[in-house]
């Protein structure tokens, strides 16, 4: 099951990086709420990756950063879940609150791939925003990484 998260996790920062290329190469195309989005990704998994193992001081759900920023920010937190990976039980319970303060239990399985399934549904809301300003969507799906 490690080696699967592994693979997932792989899979979705292989496509965040390459979101961020496009930020970097079109930044008149990029419009605010795709930045917003993209932004949106990266803080919620540095805020779940820190529910599981408290590294650092927690970004806020919509907090932005600089466009030079963001490929270093994405490879922390991809190193930080490969770190979980390596040193967590996947069926551990954790107990954390949310940005609400509300009290909640999951195992790290299903917050590992919480991570996974919310980055690639904000990033097909950037894909419909490329589109609106005239980018080429990347094309993110799953199997088009593992071909």
């Amino acid at each position: 099951m490690k080696q699967f998260f592994k693979e997932l996790t792989e899979y979705s920062h292989h496509f965040n990086q390459k979101l961020i290329e496009v930020f970097i190469d079109n930044p008149d195309k990029i419009s605010e709420k795709a930045e917003k989005l993209y932004n949106h990704i990266i803080n919620a998994h540095q805020i779940w990756n820190n529910r599981i193992d408290p590294k650092q001081a927690v970004f806020g759900v919509w907090e932005l950063h600089p466009v030079q920023d963001l490929k270093g920010i994405e490879n922390k937190n991809y190193e930080h879940t490969l770190q979980i990976l390596n040193d967590y039980d996947l069926k551990l319970i954790i107990n954390y609150s949310n940005s609400k303060g509300q009290l909640f239990s999951n195992s790290i399985q299903d917050m590992l791939f919480h991570i996974i399934n919310h980055s690639t549904y904000h990033r097909g809301q950037i894909a419909t925003e490329f589109k609106r300003q005239g980018l080429e969507p990347l094309v993110t799906d799953y199997i088009f990484f593992k071909r």
